[in-house]
């Protein structure tokens, strides 16, 4: 098995230094490809904060969280290593369970694991905890002061772990509060060299990668060396951040005994799914014969994918072109309509 250091640590993210609010509108917001800034939110209070180390940053935390509500929490054994992923070969199953917990017992958690050794130590792991409801303060005392399209941020906090490799369907900006994260990251096209595991099954939202980027067996997986082609990584520190463009795959290791990430997702609407959409097509349109499947081909690539799709539909007049008109609130809720009668209809 080779090292995915030893592959990919040559090939960075670019990186940029502070941005303002509009060079990041302009120059970042609409970028294809990765981009980290550098000190992006060094001026925020929690990371000054974390400077003080874990015991200033679980007191900076719990002084915020104060009246939030529980967060869900990821618990692993320390024999796993702290990958948070499926067990057993048919992937019956995941190696962690979940359970509910106030920040303060997190966060007193943490404290009491950073002095057991790492062969004994438990591995904790609240994600996504969207800050408004965990923690009250986070808003006020941390501004982002970037165009984000109101994005709610949210926190990740915990001790060292791995994110298995895995993609979100909007675009993600990843500022690190505490302790150290490496993100290694693989563009779009990239997904069938990736080997993704089950699609309705999932360690937690968005399917992941079966590789674990940090001892890839290439034997089993012998596409990913390509993949490993095109990989791109990011060392962060605190004050850092990531621009993430929708649909890259990352894998995430975060280090240190009390860890915490603040991210945003934006640009997307979150009752509209691409994802699903394929998933419906492989149900509809995959397993049709060949030449059945070329036709559609032709449907896809007229209304949906060719350049001029937005205009399939423009010799129409403006009040017959129904699902094709132009996107709109109006125009959502109507293809949803006619897509709920249809599907009842079976």
């Amino acid at each position: 098995m080779e090292s995915i250091h030893s592959a990919v640590t040559d090939v960075r993210v670019e990186e940029r230094a502070v941005v303002d609010a509009q060079t990041f509108a302009t120059e970042v917001a609409g970028r294809s490809t990765p981009v980290v800034l550098r000190g992006q939110v060094a001026h925020w209070a929690s990371v000054r904060a974390a400077e003080g180390g874990d015991d200033a940053t679980a007191t900076y935390l719990a002084g915020l969280g104060d009246g939030g509500k529980p967060m869900d929490v990821l618990i692993g054994g320390p024999e796993f290593g702290g990958r948070f992923f499926y067990r057993g070969d048919n992937l019956e199953g995941f190696n962690f369970h979940r359970e509910k917990a106030p920040l303060a017992v997190l966060l007193s958690e943490l404290l009491r694991l950073s002095g057991v050794p790492e062969e004994k130590r438990h591995f904790l792991y609240a994600n996504a905890a969207t800050a408004p409801e965990h923690l009250p303060g986070w808003l006020a005392a941390n501004p982002i002061n970037l165009p984000l399209g109101g994005a709610t941020p949210r926190l990740w906090i915990g001790n060292g772990s791995q994110t298995a490799t895995h993609y979100d369907g909007s675009t993600n900006l990843a500022c690190v509060v505490a302790g150290r994260r490496r993100f290694t990251l693989f563009p779009p096209d990239q997904v069938g060299n990736l080997y993704i595991g089950p699609l309705d099954r999932t360690l937690a939202g968005p399917p992941s990668s079966m590789v674990d980027p940090l001892a890839p067996d290439l034997h089993q997986f012998p596409r990913y060396a390509e993949a490993l082609r095109h990989a791109l990584v990011a060392d962060l520190g605190p004050g850092d951040a990531l621009f993430i463009p929708a649909i890259w795959w990352h894998h995430v290791q975060a280090f240190g005994t009390l860890n915490v990430l603040c991210n945003y997702w934006w640009a997307f609407d979150p009752t509209v799914s691409a994802f699903h959409a394929m998933v419906h097509a492989m149900m509809a349109v995959r397993d049709r014969p060949p030449a059945e499947k070329a036709g559609w081909r032709a449907w896809f690539e007229h209304y949906v994918f060719g350049d001029d799709a937005a205009a399939a539909g423009d010799h129409l007049p403006m009040a017959a072109r129904g699902v094709l008109g132009p996107a709109s609130p109006d125009r959502t809720e109507r293809i949803r309509n006619y897509l709920l009668k249809a599907l009842q209809r079976r």
